[in-house]
């Protein structure tokens, strides 16, 4: 698997190294000449050019990476690559980093972008896990599909406490794909018998609000009427 990251910085030398160790061929793209710190992922190419200058692009060459990750400091930067990468170059799968979180809504499909990383919104799901008290919350949701991934802490109140996997009354679009005990994930055992702070990880297909709300009272123990998302 071939990927192009553009943006030599700290956010882009750790994804580089965690995928160099997973044994991805990596190319790294910068435009800085301080910045090309080569030392520090020894394993990859590292190229210096702009990465938004179609020219250079074709040199490297980036119609055969298989991911570009879009990772640099500047917003501008990660959009007109994103847009360069899937348009002209047709790459199957880009990751842009979302930077200043009023930019967000840009990083969409219009601008090639498959999958958009906000460090404030990884942020904001670390402290709802944080502070989880049975809310029903989505955590991923699949490109070109209709699907999501949504998780649950069972709350010591709620009506799923000791009952099995395969009792669970669940709206028809979820199904449970997996649970977290302890730190520790499990498979999805129909036999399974929950417990208070069971996870609970969700595979959903285009659920509708009603059963959202529904199995969001039956998580948190609440009312249905209560229940909010």
């Amino acid at each position: 698997m071939k990927v192009l990251i553009a943006g030599a910085g700290n956010v882009g030398r750790s994804i580089a190294n965690d995928l160099c160790e997973r044994h991805y061929e990596v190319t790294i793209v910068e435009h800085d000449p301080q910045a090309m710190r080569t030392y520090r992922v020894p394993e990859a190419h590292w190229v210096l050019a702009d990465a938004c200058e179609v020219a250079k692009l074709k040199k490297i060459p980036l119609d055969e990476m298989d991911v570009v990750v879009a990772a640099t400091g500047d917003d501008k930067v990660n959009l007109v690559l994103s847009l360069l990468a899937k348009t002209e170059f047709g790459i199957p799968r880009v990751v842009a980093r979302v930077n200043n979180p009023a930019n967000e809504w840009l990083f969409n499909d219009s601008w090639g972008v498959d999958f958009a990383v906000s460090t404030p919104r990884i942020m904001t799901m670390i402290v709802d896990d944080a502070v989880s008290t049975g809310e029903l919350t989505r955590r991923l949701e699949f490109e070109d599909s209709q699907a999501s991934i949504y998780q649950a802490l069972i709350a010591s109140k709620s009506c799923l406490v000791g009952k099995r996997l395969h009792q669970l009354p669940l709206p028809q679009s979820f199904f449970v794909s997996g649970i977290i005990r302890n730190g520790i994930p499990l498979p999805a055992d129909p036999a399974f018998l929950l417990e208070p702070n069971d996870r609970l990880i969700f595979l959903a297909y285009d659920p509708l609000a009603t059963d959202l709300v529904e199995l969001n009272a039956l998580t948190t123990g609440e009312s249905s009427e209560k229940s909010t998302l």
